[in-house]
């Protein structure tokens, strides 16, 4: 009998601010398609309904907690043009951006487009933070 090692993992999902609710259902972004999940194998995935982006954590290099936002710079799926940064955004309250060492795709399809960090706004920010081994603010 061959013994197999499952990954735990660690789910963290979006925190989804009521008014914006059915406009993000349209695009597919819903709670149970939008989470943060860590797992012990070190690996980060975010899921934002059709978006994916996914990574090591030893890619981190750090977080930071941010907001409260302004709706149009945080809500849905966005670049920044100013760092070329994702964000997926389900709230206006809080979130936190995390910076990687190699940027990721997750905005387009392919490796083409590429991002040093993401801002995600789930519902418990100090825990991602914590468990991606950084301080968040």
């Amino acid at each position: 009998m061959s013994q197999r090692r499952y990954a735990m993992s660690r789910r963290f999902p979006f925190r989804f601010d009521p008014a914006f609710r059915p406009v993000l259902a349209l695009v597919g972004i819903r709670p149970g398609t939008a989470w943060v999940e860590v797992d012990d194998d070190g690996w980060l995935l975010v899921r934002f309904g059709p978006w994916r982006l996914t990574t090591t954590r030893e890619n981190v290099t750090g977080v930071e907690r941010g907001g409260p936002y302004r709706w149009w710079r945080v809500i849905g799926a966005h670049l920044s043009l100013a760092d070329a940064g994702a964000t997926f955004g389900s709230s206006t309250s809080a979130g936190l951006c995390v910076r990687f060492r190699t940027p990721v795709p997750a905005l387009a399809p392919g490796r083409w487009l590429r991002h040093p960090a993401v801002t995600i706004t789930v519902a418990d920010p100090d825990g991602l933070a914590g468990l991606l081994g950084g301080a968040s603010r």
